[in-house]
């Protein structure tokens, strides 16, 4: 939403200002100027982008523009659910996490948490490191290692859909000046015409640097940062998995090794030590 709200601000501020100088709206509708940059951008991203990068950045510019997804609630979810496995895990054993892990859908500790298990990448990331409890996995740093391969190489795809969707960004002024550049030509062919024409032409072939440097700095840049900012928010909730796995691994209590977890959720969306002992119902 605020992402939406500053693209706004700075189209009134840019346009108003414009509009207050005593300039006319109506020489900046130059649609071909902007089929011409946008057309050659989304081309060229086209071009040097595999598919999977593709859809990517487009679902990165939804988050760029929704925001986080990731909000407090869910963490409060996904540590009651991991204090119930634990829990289990400590009276009956790490077998007994076993159908848990293997049947979701007819459990009955996961059934409970609709947000967690709504995230299918937080779900699968869940069920394959307690899946590794059950076969035997015993040293906390070989498993840590492991999770941290796993989470680094999350990382860098997400940077892969956002470095992408930068060099678009940074591509738009560039291809504003074509724009221009192309609008000039124009007007050197048409040197006969009166001063009024001229003028015309010249402005629609400014208006081409003008929309290029401001779609880049002034919108797309904007939504690359913040699809940045969305996606790494979004991506702490898999060291807060890890977090409590590691920690219930190295032998604390259930209730300890939820307590280290909830330490690492960032502080915006971290739930109080009191709000999560109402959930877990102590």
């Amino acid at each position: 939403m605020f992402v939406i709200i500053g693209i706004v601000v700075v189209l009134v501020c840019c346009l108003g200002s414009y509009v207050a100088m005593g300039g006319k709206l109506s020489v900046l509708n130059q649609p071909l100027e902007f089929v011409i940059i946008l057309g050659s951008g989304i081309g060229a991203f086209v071009a040097g982008n595999p598919m999977s990068i593709i859809k990517g950045s487009i679902a990165g510019v939804v988050a760029g523009l929704k925001g986080p997804k990731i909000k407090k609630a869910h963490y409060v979810e996904l540590l009651s659910m991991m204090f119930d496995l634990f829990k289990l895990a400590k009276q009956k054993g790490m077998m007994a996490l076993e159908p848990h892990v293997e049947k979701p859908e007819s459990s009955d500790i996961f059934s409970k948490y609709p947000l967690v298990m709504s995230d299918h990448h937080v779900e699968e990331f869940i069920r394959d490191y307690l899946r590794m409890l059950t076969l035997g996995t015993e040293k906390a740093h070989e498993l840590e290692s492991v999770i941290d391969a796993e989470i680094d190489s999350h990382h860098k795809t997400d940077h892969l859909h956002v470095a992408a969707l930068q060099t678009f960004a940074d591509a738009l002024p560039a291809l504003g000046i074509v724009a221009a550049v192309m609008g000039v030509i124009k007007t050197m062919g048409a040197m006969d015409q009166p001063p009024a024409v001229l003028g015309g032409l010249i402005g629609a072939a400014l208006v081409g640097t003008f929309a290029g440097v401001l779609m880049a700095y002034g919108i797309f840049g904007p939504i690359a940062a913040a699809a940045k900012n969305s996606l790494e928010a979004d991506s702490r909730i898999y060291d807060v998995i890890k977090a409590g796995i590691l920690a219930y691994m190295q032998g604390y209590a259930p209730a300890v090794a939820i307590e280290m977890a909830r330490k690492t959720i960032p502080a915006s969306e971290r739930p109080s030590f009191y709000d999560l002992e109402a959930a877990l119902g102590k």
